[in-house]
């Protein structure tokens, strides 16, 4: 690397002993985001990645289930022709889409690709398990590298098993096998009704298999809305998934070559194959976090709004803790980016986190819950719109969804907000746009939304247009009322 390419960072203390710029301690989404970032600028970069070089999402989550999600979603829409357009005969084929994933998505769950960009880029790729043995240096094998400006760590979560009674005597499989699966099973009980069970469970269920969603808690989807959680819960119940909720798993056992989910109570539900899908958790152990004066049995490494866990250390991605999503990872690659190149960027904040989940309906949120904004003691007030009764959703005809608006009366701005519909999560541009910028609901209602569109039925939920109309589309929605009131105090 050229001196004149080199970017020097005036606040960070540099070891004039170092090996290299910047040592990234895992190369998942993130980690390659960054690396790339940094080799562009003209660092010296050393990568160590323990599995594949773009990690978790690139091969076995957000990018080959979409593929999957999608291929799901065209088979339901060809079973919708009926009611809306003639007669189509339809028969799953399961091998296209584990073909598409195989090949196209994941390029075989082989990494090599990765490695040679990385590579071709001027920066080097170790693979195995890296740990700190000192300051800025990370050791793997039986190779250590000292970092000049610091050590990015980037390992990302793992999947969290529970510790169900019998659980691991059986040949339970995790989203990576349903990822690289050429063959699925006649049934399947799915443990876990968060956003991976609902979305996997669902592209299960409509390629033929008998799908039974096992949850503990009160509901699906236990972190989002509630109205969401119902739509849908809704559309599984129309489709044919089983969903037991407040259903404890207690024991898990093989039978006559079936798995067998002993439920708290003595209910038992039986299938062919068994799905753990009950979240993920970050494992620090075995990184020398102790090496820095941090605790390696913690639950996250704790950051400040730089990503700077100690001096010449940062962290990014699920290790924080601060939100398991690749979005939330590569924004925080951003400010670790800006970090060590010298360059501005705002403070972390994560009061406006985006997040999408590919059911269908599909569920687009952001910021506060209902529940989580009146617990921090806000005054709110809450607008739910029903989609079928707007008039993108009312043409549309694909069944429930709901918008749902959560305002701070005093600021007169929305807090938190939740699309439950047909392209949800492209509906969660506006609402995220609002948050985050503390958009005043005033100003929303100022705006001209295209008609008849999905995002407009947003304008139609805020009052910008058609509250005419809306008496006869929607005459039971209360939500205008109580908006046009939020915010009164600030403007008079």
């Amino acid at each position: 690397m050229s001196e004149s390419k080199r970017r020097t960072n005036t606040h960070i203390a540099s070891n004039g002993d170092a090996d290299v710029d910047v040592v990234v301690l895992g190369v998942g989404t993130c980690g390659e985001d960054l690396s790339l970032r940094l080799l562009g600028a003209g660092l010296n970069v050393v990568g160590i990645e323990a599995a594949l070089v773009g990690g978790e999402c690139a091969y076995w989550a957000c990018l080959p289930s979409k593929a999957m999600i999608r291929a799901a979603n065209v088979l339901q829409e060809a079973r919708r022709v009926g009611d809306m357009a003639g007669q189509a005969e339809v028969t799953p084929d399961w091998d296209l889409v584990a073909a598409r994933v195989r090949t196209e998505v994941t390029g075989g769950w082989d990494d090599s690709g990765a490695v040679a960009r990385f590579e071709g880029r001027g920066g080097r790729l170790v693979h195995g398990r890296g740990r700190l043995t000192g300051p800025r240096t990370v050791t793997v094998g039986d190779e250590s590298f000292t970092a000049r400006l610091g050590v990015v760590i980037a390992t990302g979560s793992k999947a969290a098993i529970p510790p169900i009674s019998g659980l691991a005597e059986v040949d339970y499989w995790t989203t990576h096998d349903v990822i690289q699966a050429q063959d699925l099973p006649r049934s399947i009980v799915v443990l876990g009704g968060g956003v991976v069970g609902c979305e996997l469970g669902q592209v299960l269920a409509r390629f033929g298999v008998d799908v039974t969603i096992v949850e503990a808690g009160d509901r699906l989807l236990s972190a989002e809305e509630p109205e969401a959680a119902a739509a849908v819960e809704a559309a599984f119940e129309a489709e044919g998934i089983d969903v037991r909720t407040g259903a404890a798993a207690e024991r898990v056992e093989s039978r006559n070559g079936s798995i067998v989910v002993t439920l708290a109570g003595g209910a038992e539900v039986v299938a062919e194959r068994l799905l753990v899908a009950t979240g993920r958790r970050v494992d620090l152990g075995g990184l020398g976090l102790e090496s820095a004066g941090l605790d390696e049995t913690a639950r996250s490494i704790p950051v400040d709004e730089r990503m700077r866990v100690a001096d010449g250390i940062w962290a990014m991605g699920d290790v924080t803790g601060k939100a398991m999503f690749t979005h939330v990872a590569l924004y925080q690659s951003a400010i670790v980016a800006a970090e060590i190149l010298g360059e501005e960027h705002p403070p972390a904040r994560y009061d406006a986190v985006p997040r999408a989940i590919f059911t269908d309906p599909e569920v687009g949120a952001v910021g506060m819950t209902e529940s989580q904004a009146r617990d921090a003691g806000l005054d709110v007030v809450v607008a739910v719109k029903q989609l079928p009764a707007t008039f993108r959703g009312w043409l549309h005809a694909s069944g429930g969804g709901i918008i749902k608006l959560i305002a701070d009366r005093e600021s007169g701005v929305l807090v938190g907000a939740t699309a439950a519909g047909p392209h949800g999560g492209e509906m969660l541009g506006l609402l995220t746009l609002a948050v985050h910028a503390r958009v005043p609901l005033a100003e929303l209602r100022s705006m001209i939304y295209a008609f008849p569109t999905f995002y407009g039925a947003i304008g139609e939920a805020v009052g910008a247009y058609g509250r005419g109309l809306a008496t006869v589309i929607d005459p039971e929605y209360q939500g205008f009322n109580a908006l046009d009131a939020v915010g009164a105090a600030e403007r008079a």
